[in-house]
């Protein structure tokens, strides 16, 4: 006899709690004493403390990877205020349960399908862990297929907050490094597009620690260069990504440590000076 799939029950957590957390065990044991059958998955506990655009490139990372129905709580900056306000937002069939203070709207690359107010009772009266009392039963709700109606009312609107993009100049592009990953890759904030449509198929050079060191091509993969050597790609989320091949931190060394370059460091693409061979009508 044939099987019916069920749909996966999916909660996903990102925080600023660190990766050997009591909190996060904590949350984790809530979700499943309400649903063992719910799956957890941890998307990062190693956000940079309070660093909203940190968390919001975690989830535009992850979240499109995971199917429709998933939940993710974002457990950070969740103390509500006056001025801003616990909501779900309903973006691409997939919902977020956070602290509106700006990261929906970092998070979305396009308007989402719906946000709601949340206005269920803390199951606490403890008011200092909301991602406990309150995220937890919204986030359980929702992936057993409650709808937000019941959370609360649709919100008047969102929070907005700008993603940090680069600036622009006729023969350079800057931007700034937005993460450094385990191997010490360099993940910067500049994409494919900005680069194409600023360097026209110029010339170009990324200066770095030294001038030896500059790169002045971009490959399509790591092992493009020999082991030890830098390489500039864009990754698969379209982002210019600075690395070492097969090099990573306190291991023969990766970017971030041999380039003395860290989340927050300007990235600067320089271009040759437009002349009427290489520029465009």
């Amino acid at each position: 006899m044939e099987q019916r799939q069920t749909a996966p029950r999916i909660v996903t957590l990102t925080s600023d709690y660190g990766t050997d957390s009591l909190y996060a065990a904590a949350l984790k044991g809530a979700i499943i004493s309400r649903d063992p059958g719910i799956r957890i998955v941890d998307i990062s506990h190693s956000i940079r403390p309070f660093d909203t655009n940190n968390a919001a490139f975690a989830l535009r990372v992850a979240a499109p990877h995971f199917p429709k129905g998933t939940v993710h709580i974002i457990a950070m900056n969740a103390l509500a205020t006056e001025e801003y306000n616990h909501r779900v937002m309903e973006l691409a069939g997939q919902f977020y349960v956070a602290l509106d203070d700006g990261i929906f709207s970092l998070i979305a690359e396009r308007e989402p399908d719906a946000i709601h107010d949340i206005s269920v009772t803390s199951e606490s009266d403890i008011l200092t862990f909301p991602e406990r009392h309150i995220f937890v039963q919204v986030a359980c709700h929702l992936v057993q297929g409650g709808v937000p109606a019941v959370i609360g009312r649709p919100a008047a609107g969102w929070v907005e907050s700008e993603w940090q993009r680069p600036l622009i100049g006729a023969d350079y592009v800057q931007g700034i490094v937005l993460h450094v990953d385990h191997y010490g890759n360099l993940i910067t904030n500049i994409d494919d597009r900005t680069f194409k449509k600023v360097g026209k198929d110029r010339p170009f050079k990324i200066p770095l620690r030294a001038s030896r060191m500059d790169v002045e091509r971009i490959h399509r993969h790591y092992g493009a260069v020999p082991d030890g050597e830098r390489v500039a790609i864009f990754n698969h989320m379209g982002l210019l990504e600075i690395a070492i091949n097969n090099g990573a931190t306190n291991s023969g060394g990766g970017a971030s440590q041999l380039f003395g370059l860290h989340v927050g460091s300007g990235i600067r693409i320089e271009f040759a000076p437009l002349t009427p061979s290489n520029s465009t009508p």
